[in-house]
């Protein structure tokens, strides 16, 4: 019998990496629901279904078309959004995965050894419905891992990424400070002192594929090994440009770091190692990114 993968979003990005993860494999039958037409992204193995992710109707439509073994939630932000999941997937999945996010923890409330799963807790998290637009990307993912957490009847895991880096960033956060010490523009860093983890893309769709098989229920931290600091980042970019940056404290919007944490800000991902998970290590694979992204810009 064929393993029925569900992956809400997936249309871009680490999503799209983990639709061609799943569709490489045998005996696995993968459908994407978005509300973007992706049917040439993907060949015939995938299908395809337009989704509207904060109507209850239309997300229970997807819900039954299948009994599913594993659904990944890559677009939900808010309680309301989760507790429609909750509802319209009850005995209808084995398995539920949801993108979250380190955003969840409070910056600069870290220990030296990053924060840990525990330092946010979606068990005991007071439950406040309310759409995506009234909150804060933080706490609408806090509310999101907290209603699947204490309101699903079935098995959810809550997988809390730092910044994904990759190519195919469509966000070009790696690409904006690439592109500002090639063009000599100035970069507005508050902290460069400060230590930041990250995870590549390809990084990030593996761990969501090994989780589909692996037991971890509840909140699990992914990131690869080790952290870079700012200073030592921006380093990496000049010796791949041979150019030196321009960093001040602080400069206009437009030039302004999405790297621009006030204290450091990382992880420990001690969990998903005990359960098997290899991280890659960071400063393996980001002197390479570096490289590959300065050459195509």
């Amino acid at each position: 019998m064929s393993k029925k993968i569900l992956i809400l979003g997936g249309t871009r990005f680490f999503g799209k990496r983990l639709v061609e993860h799943w569709a490489a494999q045998e005996s696995v039958e993968v459908t994407v629901a978005s509300r973007r037409n992706i049917t040439s992204s993907f060949g015939s193995e995938v299908s395809h279904i337009i989704l509207d992710r904060e109507n209850e109707a239309s997300l229970s439509h997807v819900a039954e078309l299948e009994q599913w073994d594993v659904v990944y939630d890559q677009i939900c932000y808010s309680a309301e959004a989760a507790l429609a999941a909750t509802n319209v997937f009850e005995g209808r999945v084995k398995r539920y995965i949801l993108t979250s996010s380190l955003s969840v923890y409070d910056a600069g409330t870290q220990g030296d050894e990053g924060f840990h799963e525990e330092d946010y807790d979606p068990y005991t998290y007071p439950i406040r419905y309310a759409g995506d637009e009234e909150v804060s990307y933080q706490e609408g993912k806090r509310q999101a891992e907290a209603v699947l957490i204490q309101k699903a009847t079935f098995p959810v895991a809550t997988v809390r990424f730092p910044i994904v880096l990759g190519m195919d960033d469509y966000r070009r956060r790696l690409h904006f400070h690439i592109e500002h010490v090639q063009q000599g523009l100035p970069i507005g860093l508050p902290n460069p002192e400060a230590n930041i983890g990250f995870i590549h893309s390809s990084e990030a769709a593996r761990f969501l594929a090994w989780l589909g098989n692996a037991e971890i229920n509840g909140p699990v931290n992914a990131a690869s090994s080790g952290t870079i600091s700012i200073n030592e980042l921006i380093g990496n970019i000049e010796d791949a440009v041979g150019k030196r940056g321009i960093i001040r404290p602080e400069a206009e919007k437009e030039h302004s770091s999405p790297f621009g944490i006030t204290s450091s800000w990382y992880m420990n991902t001690g969990k998903a190692a005990e359960a098997g998970f290899a991280f890659d290590s960071l400063v393996e694979w980001f002197p390479r990114l570096v490289q590959q992204i300065s050459l195509t810009e």
